[in-house]
């Protein structure tokens, strides 16, 4: 995981030097120190149109009412597991071949110290077990004290409680094995030190059961983020233009800059808003004792937030490039389905995937395809499918896909935030190219 994190990190410096390079080249200013040109940049007029976008979006009802929404949603998302654990806390244990007492003692000891209660169920034979596991009348099955059968291989994440007992059990038999074939002499005592778990047999062959639910919640944050964020940028940029305020602006400040500082303020509202998400996430869930972020690795916070701005990058200049050729409220509504076409795929292909047993072929494809890539690498992560070298070649093609894509937003705000009278078809620019 090293690994991830420099890549990650290597791959962000990159992208800021060739950004900061290609500015350079464009405002003819190479010839600059650096630190000057940089402290020019973020002062300067650019910085004046973040500063007033960031403060209208923060001071806005909608904004604070949307936080507040997202944080109730987030936070029943968390008690609401946990009130229900607490109504359900049944597991029943098949058992082929018997159990000795005090091995059904230790488990159900072990089980009531988790606030757990277990009933013990003989089963005839393998064949009958298979297939109570499989239906789900009983959560595992005991097979002659040697091994564990379940119904899908547990994950390393899932800290559920038939996983965290199924655990324990496997263990504790493996142990006791190990002890009924010592005699003390050395060669067992040395056994018995290397003993293991018994094996956990899986009925159903395939990957490992779910999706990190850390991930799963960062996949709904970031469609929710990105709808709603994208749809200000094309609405501000319409409004702009309808009322001519665009014209005051554009006699001041040139069109690219003032298209950068728009979006940069309203990414750095959805940033903001993200973060105190997962923070007060991550807090409630240690307060109330919730198992869903338990184990959660900073990694996977993360990848959330960083695909959280890789998506809003990419997709930022398309509703802006949008929202310059609309001049009306109809026009934006006719723009607004298309665009959000690959945002509902991308959900909908990751939302599926992640009830599954493990990465299917499309959401692997989907993964490095930058319109996808938000939803479909963050559930890859949680899958615990990804090399730190996919994840930074996912990340590499989004950043270069966002690079192409804001010169050519650019070139098209630049014509079209001007003309009114009515709609600019994208046709008119291939014409003009």
């Amino acid at each position: 995981m090293k690994f991830f994190r420099y890549a990650v990190i290597v791959a962000v410096i990159v992208v800021v030097g060739v950004l900061r390079r290609w500015r350079r080249r464009r405002d003819g200013r190479s010839s600059q120190p650096r630190g000057r040109l940089a402290r020019e940049y973020v002062s300067s007029d650019v910085g004046l149109v973040m500063g007033r976008e960031l403060r209208e979006r923060l001071r806005s009802r909608f904004y604070l009412v949307g936080t507040v929404v997202i944080l109730i949603v987030v936070g029943a998302a968390i008690i609401i597991p946990v009130v229900h654990h607490s109504k359900n806390t049944d597991e029943t244990i098949g058992v082929v071949g018997g159990l000795s007492p005090a091995t059904r003692t230790w488990v159900m000891t072990t089980a009531r110290a988790g606030a757990v209660s277990v009933h013990f169920v003989t089963l005839p034979g393998l064949a009958d077990a298979t297939s109570k596991v499989k239906s789900g009348s009983i959560n595992f099955a005991v097979v002659d004290g040697r091994e564990l059968l379940v119904e899908t291989q547990f994950s390393a994440n899932d800290v559920s409680t038939t996983a965290s007992l199924a655990h324990a059990v496997a263990i504790h038999l493996g142990e006791s094995n190990a002890l009924v074939a010592a005699h003390l002499n050395a060669q067992q005592s040395a056994a018995l030190s290397h003993a293991g778990p018994v094996p956990i047999v899986a009925v159903r062959h395939g990957a490992t059961k779910g999706v990190n639910a850390t991930s799963l919640i960062g996949v709904i944050l970031i469609f929710m983020m990105l709808s709603q964020y994208n749809t200000w940028t094309l609405i501000g940029v319409m409004e702009e233009k309808s009322s001519r305020v665009i014209e005051v602006l554009l006699s001041t400040v040139r069109p690219v800059r003032l298209l950068a500082g728009k979006v940069l303020g309203i990414g750095i509202a959805a940033l903001l808003q993200a973060s105190i998400v997962v923070a007060f996430a991550l807090v409630l869930s240690k307060i109330v004792g919730s198992n869903l972020l338990h184990g959660t690795a900073t990694l996977e916070v993360l990848s959330t937030l960083v695909w959280l701005v890789l998506g809003y990058g990419f997709y930022c200049w398309v509703y802006a490039a949008a929202g310059s050729m609309a001049e009306r409220q109809d026009q934006v509504q006719s723009l607004a389905l298309p665009l959000s076409l690959p945002l509902i795929v991308g959900y909908i292909v990751s939302l599926t995937a992640a009830s599954a047993t493990g990465p299917s072929l499309l959401l692997k494809i989907l993964a490095y395809i930058p319109l996808t890539a938000p939803f479909a690498m963050t559930t890859m992560v949680g899958f615990g499918a990804v090399a730190w070298w996919q994840f930074a070649l996912s990340v590499a093609i989004s950043l270069a896909s966002t690079v192409a894509l804001a010169r050519l937003a650019t070139s098209i705000y630049r014509r079209a935030i001007l003309r009114t009278g009515s709609r600019v078809r994208l046709r008119e620019f291939r014409r003009t190219r």
